[in-house]
């Protein structure tokens, strides 16, 4: 029953359609890792240093594989290639803009096609239960793809009617190089985020994937081969932060940096930018997002809803739903109905397709998590479920619930990225809103009632990039995505995004007047 109420809220709220969680295949729950190099110049390469870093599996602790650990110098060769790949000239600048979106249908096609594969390869490598991987990560990539695909030979400039005898008009060009950092949560999901709209609008790319998570970017690096895009084009770079992610950040080669990640990193990107050859930049950063729960609204769809907002991908999403504000008349029965939920959510191996909640990506994730609630519970919140390790080995945290939590609490402020789930209580509209806005952070809010005024009222006072009404989580490709203040700079997703890799031309031509 909890299974089947789980995939369903998931094809809820991510649009899967119908048919494809009801017939998920079994996994194979130790996939073969075909590649593990460094992709430059449709080519696989030895770092230059000859170094490698292992790869864990989250559930066992165990090693997968030895990677290529990508620095400074690889960093140099693969941005050299996608600057040739980006000459005037080249196959990929004369390109057609149709073909450009005919290929990403194409990589579209073959991720598709290798869809349980790649599922297997991102529960493995993240710990993400397979049937989310399967029905929510690979389908959105797929769609994303699909969707900047029929961008590619959209995105128009314009005439303008300017004084005097001229014809005026815009051009919408690639910004040229761009070095896309992603982050360890959504591997492949943020890949193609990042991908979709720079290969769409003509650019070329240097991409670094997390190094918890590097397995399926590198497999989807041999899928960009195969259906033909030039060589230099994509370039996917293994390795840490402190050195192939400064490096990208850096280069005086790149024109513009993605990055998705945490806030302490973007001030760092946004400062190396600066210094090198201000390069445009783009943020999609952290969040402490506040969940609203007013007294009319649907109790048991609010506590679902909830519970979905903050344990999704096991705490690890920059949008959770972190801080539960819940009215004061409905606040002792929402804590009892969402504890009663925790307990029954089944915490286990991410390849038995029961399971909602595999292990946290990484020990050092799963050590920072606990220390987060044993500040919780030393600052008096009141722990009411969980808290504690979840299995002898691997990376597994209890549901955890903290209710009596004040506003001024460790656990209330930062963003801890895991499965812990902290309730507040408000009396009045306006003191919750103002409440919600006090944080550096604006990434997404949400707000549950039945009444439409109350609902409008609180979302216009919020100061956040996304507010979702009676749902939670719900992305669509189309739609925008991104922070105020310290949540980020632009959009990901929908038309917004394409503004961020094209520069605008003017071009003003003199149209000669005959003498009469």
């Amino acid at each position: 029953m909890l299974r089947t109420v789980f995939l369903r809220t998931l094809s809820q709220v991510y649009r899967v359609s119908a048919c494809r969680h009801l017939t998920i295949p079994a996994p194979n729950t130790q996939p073969d890792v075909h590649y593990n190099k460094i992709f430059i110049n449709n080519d696989w390469h030895d770092a230059v240093s000859k170094k490698t870093f292992p790869t864990i599996n989250p559930t066992t602790g165990e090693v997968i594989c030895q990677v290529a650990e990508a620095d400074k110098a690889d960093v140099n060769k693969a941005v050299e290639a996608a600057r040739n790949a980006f000459k005037l000239g080249s196959p990929w600048r004369r390109m057609d803009a149709s073909h450009r979106g005919w290929l990403l249908n194409r990589l579209a096609d073959c991720i598709e096609r290798d869809s349980a594969y790649l599922a297997e390869l991102e529960t493995l490598d993240n710990g993400k239960p397979y049937a989310v991987s399967y029905t929510v990560d690979v389908p959105m990539v797929v769609k994303c793809l699909r969707y900047y695909a029929g961008w590619a030979d959209k995105w128009e400039g314009k005439t303008i009617p300017i004084d005097g005898d001229y014809f005026c008009y815009t051009r919408h060009e690639p910004v040229g190089v761009c070095g896309q950092i992603i982050p360890w949560n959504f591997p492949m999901l943020m890949l193609a985020w990042k991908l979709g709209p720079a290969l769409a609008t003509g650019n070329t790319v240097v991409m670094k994937m997390a190094e918890q998570t590097p397995l399926t970017a590198l497999y989807i690096a041999s899928l960009i081969k195969e259906v033909g895009f030039p060589a230099g084009v994509v370039n996917i770079i293994p390795g840490m932060g402190h050195t192939a992610g400064a490096a990208i950040t850096s280069h005086m080669d790149v024109d513009k940096i993605a990055f998705t990640g945490s806030t302490e990193v973007g001030q760092l990107i946004q400062e190396a930018s600066g210094r090198s050859n201000l390069k445009k930049v783009t943020l999609e950063l952290g969040g402490k997002s506040p969940n609203i729960i007013l007294s009319d609204a649907n109790m048991e769809e609010a506590v679902e809803q909830a519970h979905f907002a903050l344990f999704f991908n096991q705490g690890q999403c920059c949008c959770a739903g972190s801080r539960t504000f819940v009215q004061e008349n409905i606040y002792d029965e929402f804590i009892e109905r969402s504890v009663e939920r925790a307990k029954k959510r089944i915490v286990g191996d991410p390849f038995d397709l029961k399971t909602e909640q595999g292990p946290q990506v990484d020990e050092k994730q799963f050590q920072k998590i606990l220390g987060y609630i044993s500040n919780g519970k030393r600052e008096g919140a009141k722990l009411m479920h969980g808290g504690g390790v979840a299995a002898d080995r691997g990376y597994f945290i209890q549901p955890t619930i903290f209710s009596d939590v004040q506003d001024n609490m460790t656990i209330a402020r930062e963003e801890i990225f895991g499965p812990v789930m902290q309730i507040l209580k408000f009396k009045s509209l306006k003191e919750v809103i103002d409440r919600a806005n006090d944080s550096k952070y604006g990434l997404a809010a949400a707000v549950f009632t039945k009444d439409i005024d109350k609902a409008s009222y609180v979302s216009n006072g919020l100061r956040a990039g996304t507010v979702w009404i009676n749902c939670y989580d719900v992305f669509a490709v189309q739609a925008p995505f991104g922070g105020y203040k310290a949540s980020g700079i632009g959009r990901e997703l929908g038309q917004y995004v394409l503004d961020n890799y094209t520069e605008v031309k003017t071009v003003i031509t003199k149209v000669p007047q005959k003498n009469s």
